[in-house]
């Protein structure tokens, strides 16, 4: 199999019924690159997403299937799950809410396959409910700054710019969005997946993180464009998902920041974060203050057991060359600074100083 489009669903049924059909029909390769498989894998569902899958896989026998993982793993365990029944030279990791376009697929694989030393790539994402503007999940392939706020092309903090082909070419990243993520089966394998214990959020970005301290790269394809509903699990200013967003990102630096830089990178995280938390109350949302404290907390709590993970990335990139934890994608500067103090809300105007 050349590529496995992967599906998690969970109680989804409706958004399978929208998309699924053109995931299904545009997912196909010119004769010669090889065979396509869409897989929707299931997370414990309770409603009728199996048999809404089963009746379409009729109509096309050998490029569709279910496949029953059980309970809810949660996105990122439950892709773990879902690739050990997986063989394909790649795999996407497909949202359940994205549209995709013709040939989405074949301009992924084709880029890819030119370009041996990528281990991931994205395409150019764009928002479902606004097609002209990029979509704030990943949109043209994303950064970080040296505190781990993460951006992209396209999209910084709240700010999404319209499509003006302002970043029509493709680029090294440090991270491609999981929303649509095309990844060397091989290169996840040997990075350990997802992390399981994020249960959902930064889990993406974790990973290439990972892959970069490898001397792997990762790439925005923006002659493919699919588009991107976005919110279809945790709404923005939800408790839940800044309660991720928060524990994670701090759990992803652990992992991954080099020694010379973790204590001052995570003191600093610690006023920023206190900071932040007290801007949700200043605003009326007690729920996302209280949010932070707990995800810091929990963080706190979990740390210890993520010390064999950060000295496995530490072996890893030590071993491919890269005994500083270097990655092209992190940023010098505060993306804080940037935006909030000398009013810069483009990846252009971050970058061209």
């Amino acid at each position: 199999m050349k590529v496995s489009v992967v599906i998690l669903n969970w109680n989804a049924q409706h958004l399978l019924r929208q998309f699924l059909p053109a995931v299904v029909q545009h997912s196909t390769l010119p004769e010669g690159m090889g065979e396509v498989e869409v897989v929707v894998a299931d997370n414990g569902s309770t409603d009728s997403s199996e048999a809404y899958v089963n009746t379409l896989a009729a109509q096309y026998p050998q490029r569709l299937r279910f496949l029953p993982l059980g309970q809810n793993w949660g996105f990122a365990e439950g892709y773990n799950k879902a690739l050990e029944h997986v063989e394909a030279e790649y795999v996407v990791l497909l949202n359940d809410d994205v549209e995709v376009t013709p040939r989405w697929l074949e301009r992924l694989v084709a880029y890819m396959d030119a370009h041996p030393e990528v281990a991931a790539c994205q395409p150019r994402l764009m928002s479902w409910k606004e097609p002209e503007r990029f979509e704030y999940a990943g949109a043209c392939g994303g950064y970080l700054d040296r505190y781990g706020y993460p951006f992209c092309r396209g999209r910084v903090f709240s700010t999404v710019e319209t499509d003006r082909g302002q970043y029509a070419t493709s680029s090294g990243l440090l991270w491609a969005t999981g929303a649509c993520l095309l990844i060397r089966l091989r290169d996840y394998r040997e990075a350990g997946g997802l992390d399981g214990r994020f249960f959902a959020h930064m889990e993406e970005v974790d990973l290439c993180w990972r892959l970069c301290c490898r001397r792997r790269e990762v790439a925005c394809v923006t002659e493919s464009t699919v588009f991107h509903v976005g919110g279809a699990s945790l709404a923005a200013g939800s408790p839940r998902k800044t309660y991720l967003n928060f524990r994670n990102n701090l759990l992803m630096l652990y992992k991954n920041l080099p020694d010379a830089e973790l204590r001052r990178v995570l003191l600093t995280r610690s006023i920023l974060d206190v900071v932040a938390a007290f801007v949700f109350l200043l605003k009326g949302e007690p729920k996302n203050f209280l949010a932070v404290f707990r995800a810091r907390r929990d963080f706190r709590r979990m740390k210890p057991s993520f010390l064999p993970s950060r000295h496995d990335n530490l072996h890893a990139a030590a071993a491919a060359g890269n005994a500083s934890m270097q990655a092209p994608g992190r940023t010098p500067f505060s993306l804080l600074w940037r935006y909030h103090i000398r009013k810069q809300d483009t990846y252009t105007q971050l970058t061209n100083l």
